[in-house]
């Protein structure tokens, strides 16, 4: 392994001199850091917020990277071609041959090198499937990787200071719990399943110990782990991470090249003068409210609720136009969608749930005002909301509602609200859930049609026992089906809705960030108008334009772009040729 420089030098001007800046702390960033730090760079990263992570510490953690070591021990070896031809068959016109051939090339180098070199280890997504599974080319397995369970205690209490605590939300009085099998087993606790109760117990049980004895979890899962491990390897290879440290211009030589920041810090300005290179990935724009109201569809950007932090205001965007590079506006769509509800507190605070796992349940379904379906509610979350927003006529709010009957209530988590034991007065004495007696009285209640939405339910049931759904399809793929519940046939994502009392929540459109940023080459450097890389400036993660141009064909397709290109950005300002691990070579 290549030495360590030596730590930056801070000069009493308030000048400090490395030779890599990252602004920005989430999974690109602090990708960009460890690759650049591994091969002997020395490295400060800057983070606007007083916490790292971004919007992937509240995220699954789940990244699509094809090809990856995990899968190949497992026995799987897909030729690249089968990737790339689901990706052409997905993309359509955004299809960027040279940036797709990048990406699938060096992400199984990736998780190759994060895996044998550095603090972060994964998990085999063995049954993540691809989304759109009758599509060419379609996975239905083994191309993603999430990483593995920490806790929390295994790091400096520098590092977990500066550690973002999971998203509420998703969790279960703040504990996280890691999409898979560790959710499959609470959820099938709900249903009176020995093993699913244990395994829920000893979680509660390990998690209250954490509660009384550290008053919060220490136990780290999806994002949370993510990032965690990712600032332990950081923190293992001196990068200087350091927050509440906003970028705010960026400093050029006499040649224009760029050459570092200016940034805020508590004790002052401070000029970081890179003499590599800088990174841009600060989070894209889901917060600025100018940009989204300018990008978004159908008045969508106004008013939208993002799982991001506020701190992603587009600020590496600006920074990035600024030195010549410009948005990639031919996306199809700007943002990466996610259905949430808007969950009233008594504090008067309102928090917002991102609606992953519930659409797939069997004995749910999606309408619209007019009481109708409008998407397969088992697809994806990008597709729900793309569907809503497609769907919903001009002028009129782009909502729908989540229906579900009693059964469905106390087998299945209806957004926020638990199913058994937890108690479901709590949700409707709040507002978040809308209860009726029968489906005419719950559509009245919500602003629906009611004959419209009795058809819909009547039309749904029908077909559902005989486990097909003639009109959307759902249920056909895979992931549909893993989406659902396996102890229900013929159709684990099917089932009817008509055990009073019924139940909705109101579903509004949100994100997990946005796919438009800054236009890059395949080495993700920042490019001019002209397609001329501007020297000295890299972007990464959302701040870059989305590899797969606005589509979203899998699950994981933010972070594991995120976490590659911030690896081909790392070992490109090192100037790396041969790859870390032997092992992850594939010829």
């Amino acid at each position: 392994m290549t030495s360590i420089a030596s730590s930056p030098e801070k000069s009493s001007t308030h000048e400090i001199n490395c030779d890599v800046l990252i602004v920005g702390a989430g999974a690109g960033g602090l990708s960009a850091a460890v690759t650049a730090a591994y091969h002997g760079l020395n490295v400060v990263v800057v983070e606007k917020a007083p916490v790292c992570g971004g919007a992937t510490s509240w995220s699954g953690g789940w990244m699509w990277a094809p090809r990856n070591p995990l899968a190949r021990a497992d026995g799987v070896n897909e030729d690249v071609q089968e990737p790339r031809t689901y990706l052409e068959s997905q993309l359509d016109g955004n299809f960027r041959a040279d940036k797709v051939d990048a990406l699938l090339e060096a992400a199984p180098r990736m998780v190759g090198f994060f895996e044998s070199k550095t603090s972060l280890q994964f998990t085999p997504g063995k049954w993540v499937a691809d989304i759109h599974g009758k599509a060419p080319g379609a996975g239905t397995g083994h191309r993603s990787v999430a990483p593995k369970p920490i806790n929390k205690r295994s790091f400096s209490k520098e590092l977990q200071a500066k550690m973002r605590k999971q998203l509420y939300e998703t969790s279960f009085l703040g504990m996280g719990i890691m999409a898979g099998p560790d959710l499959q087993k609470f959820l099938r606790a709900s249903r009176g399943d020995i093993k699913g109760i244990l395994h829920a117990a000893w979680r509660v049980s390990f998690h209250l110990w954490d509660l009384l004895t550290h008053r919060a979890g220490t136990q780290l899962v999806n994002g949370t782990a993510l990032i965690g491990r990712l600032m332990k390897s950081a923190d293992d290879l001196g990068v200087d991470i350091r927050v509440n440290a906003p970028a705010r211009e960026l400093i050029h030589d006499d040649g224009g090249r760029v050459v570092g920041a200016t940034v805020d810090t508590p004790e002052g300005p401070v000029r970081i003068h890179a003499a590599r290179g800088t990174v841009l990935a600060t989070g894209g724009f889901p917060n600025d409210k100018a940009r989204r109201i300018e990008l978004f569809p159908h008045e969508t950007g106004a008013d939208h609720h993002t799982l991001a932090p506020a701190s992603t205001e587009g600020d590496g965007l600006t920074l990035g136009e600024r030195a010549g590079g410009h948005i990639d506006r031919s996306l199809a769509s700007p943002v990466a969608w996610c259905p949430v509800s808007l969950v009233p507190y008594a504090n008067g605070k309102t928090g917002v749930f991102p609606h992953i796992a519930d659409r797939g349940k069997p004995g749910i379904i999606g309408v619209l005002r007019n009481g109708r379906r409008f998407v397969n509610e088992a697809n994806g979350y990008h597709d729900y909301v793309l569907g809503m927003v497609n769907a919903v006529p001009e002028g009129e709010p782009v909502e729908s509602w989540l229906i579900a009957d009693h059964t469905f209530q106390r087998r299945y988590p209806l957004g926020m609200s638990k199913p058994r034991p937890i108690p479901t007065f709590l949700y409707v004495r709040n507002g978040y859930l809308t209860r009726g007696r029968t489906i005419e009285e719950l559509a009245r209640k919500c602003g629906i049609d009611p004959v419209g939405l009795a058809t819909t339910v009547a039309r749904f049931n029908v077909h559902a026992r005989e486990g097909v759904d003639p009109d959307f399809e759902r249920g056909e793929t895979q992931f549909n089906r893993y989406s659902g519940d396996p102890t229900v046939t013929p159709n684990p994502s099917l089932a009817p809705i008509e055990t009073g009392p019924f139940y909705a929540v109101k579903v509004v459109p949100g994100s997990f960030g946005t796919f438009m940023g800054l236009e890059t080459d395949a080495e993700a450097r920042v490019v001019d108008d002209g397609g001329k890389p501007i020297a000295g400036l890299y972007a990464v993660g959302t701040d870059q334009a989305s590899v797969f141009g606005g589509h979203y064909p899998s699950g994981g397709i933010n972070i594991g772009p995120a976490m590659t290109f911030g690896y081909v950005a790392g070992r490109h300002l090192a100037g790396a040729t041969a790859y870390e691990d032997d092992d992850a070579a594939l010829g």
